[in-house]
């Protein structure tokens, strides 16, 4: 348990101490933007893979205390996944490299209409339900760093934008909302299913029906 409090703090605090922060931007002052992306990548990779191998010795399977509901956590995982992959397929400019989103006349276009952070959002809500279904201190840990460090990207990632891109940042902000549905509520965007993609959604739907299949194999616990 102890390897993975130390591995969950490492990967927390470079999310949330350095990356979207005035560290990051004085670390790409003094070392180029290349390089510093290339080191956090790997030291997130590192972390990432020292949280993994310490939660599967870590972690104890058991059954969930809401076996009876847990039609409801595979309908909230399916959202998660829609949204991660809508995110990951998406260009936005919340995303890696979509700085030159906000110049174009309509730059929230499909899933950013209704969040400009799609990706962290499905990840928070995936997370979510694993520590919700797993109430175990290893699966509280694990899954409570990507809920964690999900929620404080979507603030951190807006205050970078913000620091980088001055005056375009309010004109975008303006017509998205961080919380998904708000910036539609509130009349300032629109839901446009058109814009989505078909295709993206089959994705969504291949990828987790292939996590359904495999869940049992690769993480010791039937998904349904």
């Amino acid at each position: 348990m102890l390897a993975l409090l130390i591995a969950s703090l490492g990967f927390a605090a470079i999310h949330l101490l350095v990356a979207g922060t005035r560290v990051r931007d004085a670390l790409v002052a003094r070392l180029g933007e290349g390089a510093y992306s290339g080191l956090f990548s790997l030291a997130s990779a590192g972390l990432l893979g020292a949280m993994i191998w310490a939660f599967v010795r870590a972690r104890t399977i058991a059954i969930t205390p809401y076996y009876d509901l847990r039609w409801v956590a595979v309908l909230l995982v399916f959202i998660a996944f829609v949204l991660i992959v809508l995110g990951v397929t998406t260009v936005g400019a919340t995303g890696v490299g979509g700085g030159k989103q906000l110049q174009q006349p309509d730059s929230a276009r499909g899933i950013h209409r209704i969040t400009r952070h799609p990706f962290l959002w499905g990840v928070a809500v995936w997370a979510a339900v694993h520590m919700a279904y797993n109430p175990g201190t290893a699966y509280l840990v694990f899954f409570g760093t990507f809920l964690v460090v999900a929620l404080a990207g979507t603030f951190s990632i807006d205050a970078k934008r913000a620091r980088r891109f001055g005056e375009l940042w309010p004109a975008y902000a303006r017509i998205t909302s961080n919380l998904p549905f708000v910036a539609i509520a509130q009349g300032r965007n629109r839901l446009a299913p058109g814009e989505i993609g078909l295709w993206r959604i089959a994705a969504a739907i291949a990828v987790f029906v292939l996590a359904l299949m495999l869940h049992a194999r690769l993480f010791g616990m039937p998904a349904w």
